[in-house]
């Protein structure tokens, strides 16, 4: 399971996960830097692939922030990008928001993930083709949803 949330802010703990497979991000869902905003940085993209990389791809993984529209669609998109390589950036991007149409992931995220792993843009690409002229939703919250690429394999 992976947790990103507001720092500050509590994390649920989901009965049966044990600590060592629960990964905890804090960042504000900010698309750009902003005075008292703890934007996501590289450290968090370290994070994140430590603990995906003790896993099989196969394995299913919870992914949730606060709404379920911003941070952990991001996290989904570039965990997706990571465990399977050779789909293409915008396939898994349309699988994404095919899925979750109210997704609006989180552009910083994506961005940074983009550099860290030399994809030449191609994942910020993917999120911006994909969204492109979508307005921000008025909602609470977003809906689950499913991005299995496990066929893939």
């Amino acid at each position: 399971m992976i947790s990103v949330l507001d720092p500050g802010h509590p994390t649920p703990e989901i009965g049966g996960i044990m600590p060592a497979h629960h990964l905890r991000l804090t960042f504000h869902d900010a698309h750009v830097a902003q005075l008292g905003v703890a934007s996501p940085d590289r450290s968090h993209l370290v994070e994140l692939f430590k603990f995906i990389e003790r896993g099989a791809p196969e394995e299913r993984l919870l992914i949730h922030c606060r709404a379920g529209i911003g941070r952990s669609t991001a996290t989904a998109f570039v965990v997706a990008c990571k465990q399977f390589p050779a789909v293409a950036e915008l396939d898994i991007a349309r699988a994404l928001r095919q899925v979750a149409p109210f997704a609006r992931p989180n552009e910083t995220l994506v961005r940074i993930a983009d550099d860290v792993m030399a994809r030449g843009g191609r994942m910020t690409a993917a999120i911006a083709e994909t969204g492109r002229g979508l307005p921000w939703i008025d909602v609470s919250e977003g809906e689950p949803f499913t991005l299995d690429f496990r066929a893939a394999l």
